[in-house]
């Protein structure tokens, strides 16, 4: 889907920002780099000829910024799913070995030079003193653009840019002061002095190659996907303790199964795994899933979180959430779940539970057998304590009421309302509704050891004809019941369970009547 203008202006303005300051600093460095290879060569100074490499080489290091910057903000594509954000580490990692070979020449030219005790013939001029000034001027101000643009929009080119101007700047006086000691030294006739250039080339090579082992180290953590950190005051590890913490602090979060971070070029990723209590619902788990994000985004502000929910057993889990739990990993539907303690003389000691399971109309007696007799297994190893279970089966309605039933159900609406005349308190009966459910109460009884009976049970029978109790329609009503605002709910559930028996003493064939009692000033939910 392509991303709609305000969702483009956005991304777009870090992008121009970047470009701009990258820009920039490849004009600056090349104008730098210029001046002090004239200076270098008018003054016949190592120092400014090596300051001038320097330049040189930041020239180089701004190129590559800009061209890094220019293909690490294309957009994720089906081949790169993180974007191209690690083209800036790895250019700024490129640009860790110029800066050290540089480092390398410079020590071999002063060395040389010291060593072999080569006289150095300066011309006395204060243009190279002009230049190193305005060198150290441009240096502090980009340097201090690209490290804001670059924390700004968490960028390792704009940062690597950054350093290379930083080291420049503090070369640059370095090499100053070289040249302030040599001419010195020749007005004053100091030889030791004229060591002052070399020794001020080897200042710089040391100053490059401290940053340069900083700035290297920063990279490839970021190529090996290193635990990112926001706050430079604290450390990758506790970064990442932090995050744990905060994730486990999460109510309902019983453990921090894996935690994954990294980070491609501006953009964080974060993989979460939770562990959750297995009886937990939908919607719950989304808002811990939400919570969770939020914590992760407070230490890596807008990483892009995936959490894994992990089922996990609970210390707080009852038996009837753990037997729920064995039905939901079979994507089954039980309810009127009761478990009871026994400890009698004729009946193994343990807990006995009685549960009604759905299963599809159209399945074949034979299957739903196996299937209780598979469930029942599974949840005695997930309860060892159960000895026994009976499992009464119900088949779930699939079909659509058929039109021929809706004239009888308007026969037990109006038989309904004229057994509710009968009681004052009842000023209204709305919203009835009459369900059907075919043939379906198979009961499954246990043998005295436990488990569904199979149809080899000695104990069971089975009887020669079908009853007409097993096979008839069971019906099921509902209604809305008004009754005054100010009726105690004693007399409430008194008037409901008397409208219950009296309604079913008239209409025997309902095998249930649920009844939502209401307050007259409010009767519609």
């Amino acid at each position: 889907m392509s991303p709609t203008p305000t969702e483009a202006a956005p991304a777009a303005a870090p992008h121009a920002a970047k470009r701009s300051a990258a820009l920039f600093s490849v004009c600056a460095a090349a104008v730098v780099t210029l001046l002090k290879l004239i200076a270098g060569l008018v003054t016949g100074s190592l120092g400014m000829l090596s300051e001038s490499a320097h330049s040189g080489i930041d020239l180089i290091a701004s190129a590559i910024t800009l061209f890094s910057i220019q293909a690490a903000d294309r957009p994720a594509d089906e081949v790169h799913n993180y974007g191209h954000g690690k083209i800036e580490s790895l250019s700024a990692f490129v640009e860790t070995f110029i800066m050290l070979a540089s480092c390398l020449w410079l020590v071999w030219e002063a060395v040389h030079r010291i060593v072999y005790r080569h006289h150095l013939d300066l011309k006395r001029s204060l243009w190279p003193f002009a230049v190193l000034l305005l060198s150290i001027a441009v240096d502090f101000t980009r340097s201090r653009t690209l490290g804001r643009l670059a924390l700004e929009h968490r960028s390792d080119a704009l940062a690597a840019d950054a350093v290379h101007f930083a080291t420049d700047m503090w070369a640059s006086l370095a090499v100053m002061l070289g040249l302030a000691a040599t001419y010195t030294g020749e007005r004053f006739a100091l030889p030791w002095l004229e060591y002052a250039d070399p020794i001020a080339a080897i200042l710089v090579a040391g100053v490059i190659l401290r940053v340069s082992w900083r700035l290297a180290r920063l990279t490839i953590d970021t190529l090996l996907d290193a635990t990112p950190s926001e706050d430079s005051s604290h450390s990758r590890r506790q970064t990442r303790s932090q995050l744990m913490d905060d994730l486990a602090a999460i109510p309902g979060v019983l453990s921090v199964d894996r935690l994954r971070t990294r980070r491609s070029g501006a953009n964080y990723f974060a993989d979460v795994a939770l562990g959750l209590p297995r009886n937990l619902t939908f919607q719950r788990s989304e808002q811990i899933t939400l919570a969770a994000t939020e914590a992760v985004r407070r230490h890596l502000p807008g990483a892009d979180v995936v959490v894994h929910p992990v089922p996990t057993a609970s210390v707080e889990e009852s038996v009837h959430d753990r037997i729920r739990a064995v039905a939901a990993r079979r994507n089954l539907a039980i309810h009127e779940i009761s478990v009871q303690q026994f400890d009698l003389p004729h009946v193994a000691p343990g807990l006995h539970v009685e549960q009604h399971l759905e299963v599809d109309e159209a399945m074949p007696l034979r299957q739903a057998h196996a299937l209780v007799t598979e469930l029942e297994a599974e949840m005695r190893r997930e309860v060892p304590a159960i000895s026994s279970i009976l499992t009464h089966i119900e088949s779930e309605p699939a079909t659509i009421e058929r039109p021929a039933s809706l004239e009888p159900d308007r026969d037990l609406e109006l038989r309904l309302r004229r057994v509710a005349a009968g009681f004052p308190e009842i000023l209204d009966i709305h919203d009835v509704l009459v369900t059907r459910r075919g043939p379906h109460a198979i009961h499954l009884a246990p043998s005295i050891f436990g488990g569904a009976a199979d149809q080899t049970d000695p104990l069971r029978e089975y009887p020669s004809e079908p009853n007409p109790e097993h096979i008839r329609d069971h019906i099921q009503v509902s209604c809305h019941c008004t009754l005054p605002d100010d009726l105690p709910m004693a007399r409430v559930h008194a008037v409901i369970t008397a409208l219950e028996g009296a309604f079913k003493l008239d209409a025997p064939e309902v095998d249930r009547l649920l009844i939502h009692p209401e307050p007259a000033t409010d009767n519609r939910r």
